[in-house]
């Protein structure tokens, strides 16, 4: 079918098929290849809607007040414990997004081909950088001495091997791929697991829950504010990476065998561990009113959710969440405004509606 335009003298002739032909050779990987980013007609219509979800809840950390952090940190009236678990989520974190957001920004977004995902992914990375630019105005803030928080992360035995865990699927992927072989396609399947599911999906929750639990206890409003509107959007995350490796999944069914789900499910189970011996050895639970069992069984129930909503066996049938303040903490829909203290939403309000594939 072909649509005609007379402008002035010239005729313009505009061609559906090649439209829907292009539309139809979209895919997650092994797509059509084009340098425009034409975006249009969208296929995969909820990477467009996240990026517009992860757009509208967009945060800059000195709109967060410190004033009251900084006092509490000059203070008297705070534990070595207490110090010790702020020092140890800036220290972590201030690497771990670098890593997150250099996976995806170099390793996944060069992969896929549908410019959504792309568009989508990006601003993932995007949110990798405000976070790692948060953790830096802690750290300034509270004038801790920067190397103290790089020792930690290149000094700590269990912070180490957490951080092999993911590089190794990172590494493994900076080369060369075919990604018409099976192999290839499961190696990015797997990269694609384990930084949405394993490490921010499962990984990041032990010092977010301790962090949390401070700001619980009305202790450093302005950082446990950061850590939540973080959390927010490390839930983006995770959905996003979910859609992604079932969409691949979908497109390349020669991927899902029984050994390849397996191996997921051992990588899950690698990093339950792994994150429980990072808890246990650097993270002094019971000193801020949480149980060392309660926390592994939400470590065990945050992960057989990961693992539940891509379609894997879980690891603890029937555990429960310990915590569920933890998920009133995680809901932040509504905040106090920063300076003119009333109750609203921290989004960007937009009056574009979306367009569904049909309308374009």
């Amino acid at each position: 079918m072909e649509k005609r335009f007379q402008i002035g003298n010239r005729e313009f002739v505009l061609d559906q098929a090649k439209a829907e032909e292009a539309y139809a050779a979209k895919r997650v990987i092994n797509g059509r290849q084009t340098m425009t980013f034409n975006l249009l007609p969208l296929k995969y219509q909820w990477a467009y809607e996240l990026y517009r979800n992860m757009k509208a809840n967009h945060w800059e950390p000195e709109d967060i007040p410190m004033a009251k952090d900084i006092e509490q940190w000059r203070g008297n009236d705070l534990s070595d414990v207490e110090r010790w678990i702020i020092r140890m989520g800036i220290g972590y974190f201030s690497a771990a997004e670098g890593i997150v957001g250099d996976n995806i920004q170099h390793v996944v977004r060069e992969l896929v081909t549908a410019p959504e995902l792309k568009l989508v992914l990006g601003r993932h990375a995007h949110e990798e950088n405000i976070h790692a630019d948060s953790l830096l105005y802690m750290i300034s803030s509270l004038g801790i001495n920067p190397h103290e928080c790089e020792a930690m992360f290149e000094d700590v035995p269990t912070i180490l091997r957490k951080n092999e865990f993911v590089s190794r699927v990172s590494r493994e992927l900076r080369r060369d791929m075919d990604l018409s072989q099976a192999r290839e396609k499961q190696a990015l399947a797997r990269n694609i697991f384990v930084f949405g599911q394993c490490m921010e999906g499962t990984q990041f929750y032990g010092l977010f829950g301790m962090i949390l639990s401070l700001y619980r206890q009305n202790k450093f409003p302005g950082i446990g504010q950061m850590f939540r509107y973080t959390l927010r959007d490390e839930s983006n995350h995770i959905e996003l990476l979910r859609n992604l490796l079932v969409e691949l999944i979908r497109e390349n069914p020669d991927v899902w065998t029984d050994e390849f789900q397996q191996e997921l499910v051992n990588l899950m189970k690698e990093a339950v561990q792994l994150e429980k011996e990072f808890i246990n050895d650097c993270l002094p639970v019971n000193a801020v009113g949480l149980s060392g069992e309660e926390f592994a069984e939400y470590i065990d129930y945050i992960a057989d959710r990961r693992l539940e909503n891509v379609g894997l066996p879980l690891l603890n049938e029937g555990v429960k969440n310990p915590f569920p303040w933890l998920a009133e903490m995680m809901d932040i829909k509504k905040e106090q405004n920063f300076f003119e203290g009333r109750v609203t939403e921290y989004q960007k309000a937009s009056s574009l509606e979306m367009v569904s594939d049909d309308e374009l």
